[in-house]
């Protein structure tokens, strides 16, 4: 094998993430009286990107696989068929006094190590490590997925939560003390990436 064909089996493929086609999520839970009612707020994150890369040759060298994905804050949306009142108090709560979007305008998160296994061709589930930077604050965070890969595109699926005091954010209730919401968050994506152009 010469040391180019040696090279490109070890060179992985650089797919950038589509956020027009693809969709992320986080839902808040209710607490209290009002968590019977099921008013449970989901929030459409709207302006992120990043890059995944990959061996598609290789599936099996997943520890040369990577992801990486920034979110713009104040780009969260709620979508839930709620007032436009109510939207707009949310949403101005979520990010002046939740996520402090002016002090911290972005949501980073980079894995530091990826373990899978093969389900069909093509198709695999993934456990990503990494380190996720909200409010100013860098934990580790695992996420579980799965993924279909080919030669020109990426599709990854899967959830993850997180408490929000682990990152130093403050509990707060939302459309005049109405809703009180709990701690945990339940991230909800299906991200699609395409190949990069040479």
């Amino acid at each position: 094998m010469s040391s180019a064909e040696s090279t490109s089996e070890t060179t992985p493929v650089t797919y950038r993430i589509d956020a027009k086609r693809s969709r992320f999520t986080v839902r808040a839970f209710a607490g209290g009286m009002l968590s019977a009612l099921g008013h449970n707020p989901t929030i459409a994150i709207r302006d992120f990107e990043g890059e995944a890369k990959f061996l598609p040759d290789r599936p099996d060298r997943l520890d040369l696989a990577s992801l990486r994905i920034s979110i713009k804050a104040d780009s969260l949306t709620v979508i839930d068929d709620v007032s436009d009142k109510d939207r707009h108090e949310i949403e101005r709560q979520m990010r002046e006094d939740v996520l402090e979007t002016a002090k911290y305008p972005e949501i980073a998160f980079e894995s530091t190590r990826i373990e899978g296994e093969k389900i069909f061709a093509g198709q695999y589930r993934v456990t990503i490590s990494g380190k996720l930077s909200l409010h100013g604050v860098a934990r580790d965070c695992v996420i579980a997925g799965q993924v279909i890969a080919s030669e020109d595109s990426l599709r990854a699926n899967g959830e993850f939560t997180l408490q929000q005091t682990d990152y130093r954010i403050k509990l707060v209730s939302a459309v005049g003390g109405t809703i009180k919401l709990k701690d945990e968050l339940k991230f909800s994506f299906d991200i699609v990436a395409r190949k990069e152009s040479a």
